[in-house]
């Protein structure tokens, strides 16, 4: 009889605690468009927090097309990323220099947050 258990170096524990942070650190959104809404004069409050909220959606689809490839994929030169990893297409590769107990895309999704809020 064969055996047919898959073996992983993943840790449920680092994976349930990066996509809780992962988490807090996108509600935080919020409360920075509530920052901006508060330097500027009070009729242009909704207008910001809107601009916030739609930042959120563009910076998110432009990092899974290719700012994760860029930042964190193969490398073409010193410090530039290639298209290798473009629309997330790194499948099941465990990295080991970016992630060694939790998956990559657990990584790409925590750092995305941090893509989203930073504009």
């Amino acid at each position: 009889m064969e055996n047919n258990t898959i073996t992983s170096n993943h840790d449920t524990g680092d994976n349930a605690w990066m996509m809780t942070s992962t988490v807090l650190v996108l509600l935080m959104t919020p409360a920075l468009a509530f920052f901006y809404g508060g330097l500027v004069d009070r009729k242009n409050i909704l207008n910001q927090l809107f601009l916030s909220f739609i930042c959120m959606g563009i910076v998110f689809v432009q990092w899974v097309l290719f700012g994760f490839s860029f930042a964190f994929g193969p490398p073409i030169s010193a410090g530039f990323g290639s298209f290798k990893w473009a629309v997330l297409r790194f499948g099941q590769i465990d990295n080991d220099a970016y992630t060694p107990t939790y998956p990559l895309l657990t990584f790409a999704a925590y750092q995305g947050t941090f893509a989203i809020i930073t504009p």
